[in-house]
């Protein structure tokens, strides 16, 4: 009867080596996981913050006015630009041209 208690004894304490075994490498692999999404979290971060400044370079008024003569060729408003429309009498007495 007494080697069956040790006998079972020594099975659950071979289990128990292997179960702790098997957590340690599991501990291993999780912890070096973790360790990498953070380096890639840090890179992301990074990238983040270098867009998000891009973003505000693109947004400047200088750039905006730049591709606006470049691309769309538009000017500034000048006096020689600015051509003036005047409503008929009638348009004029009844209000039709005025904004509410």
């Amino acid at each position: 009867m007494g080697s069956r208690v040790n006998l079972v004894l020594v099975v659950l304490l071979l289990a128990s080596c292997l179960w702790l075994v098997h957590t340690s490498q599991r501990t291993r692999q999780l912890t070096s996981k973790l360790h990498t999404a953070s380096e890639r979290q840090k890179l992301l971060d990074a990238e983040l913050k270098r867009l998000e400044a891009e973003r505000q370079a693109q947004a400047t008024h200088l750039r905006v006015d730049r591709v606006a003569r470049d691309k769309l060729g538009m000017v500034s408003m000048t006096p020689a630009v600015i051509v003036t429309v005047a409503l008929p009498a009638s348009a004029a007495a009844s209000g039709a041209g005025t904004s509410r």
